[in-house]
């Protein structure tokens, strides 16, 4: 095999490798991580993570976790600790929400 060649297909087992990984990373949560966060005192904060870091809930034409478009989108939520979702700040003197925020 020639140098080339083996550049070649490190890079691509590489290219599939992360293809694969994200996709496992974008798969719905599992009934069981929801219990773990709930069991963590966690909650659900609408509008707060940023884009590709949400838990689940990011509106149409994304799958779910980690499939937000934009940084701080409404219709997506990400676990924080419980109580403190309403009090996160983002920009534009907004604040998360315990339910989906409409653009």
């Amino acid at each position: 095999m020639s140098a080339k060649s083996v550049v070649s297909s490190a890079l691509l087992a590489t290219a599939i490798a992360t293809a694969m990984a994200s996709v496992a990373y974008a798969a719905p949560l599992t009934k069981e991580e929801g219990a773990a966060a709930t069991a963590a005192h966690k909650e659900k904060g609408y509008g707060v993570s940023l884009k590709g870091q949400n838990d689940c809930a990011a509106g149409p034409g994304t799958t779910c976790q980690g499939t937000s478009t934009v940084d701080f989108q409404g219709d997506s939520w990400k676990f924080v600790r419980g109580g403190t979702c309403t009090s996160i700040e983002v920009p534009g003197g907004k604040h998360g929400s315990l339910s989906p925020i409409k653009s």
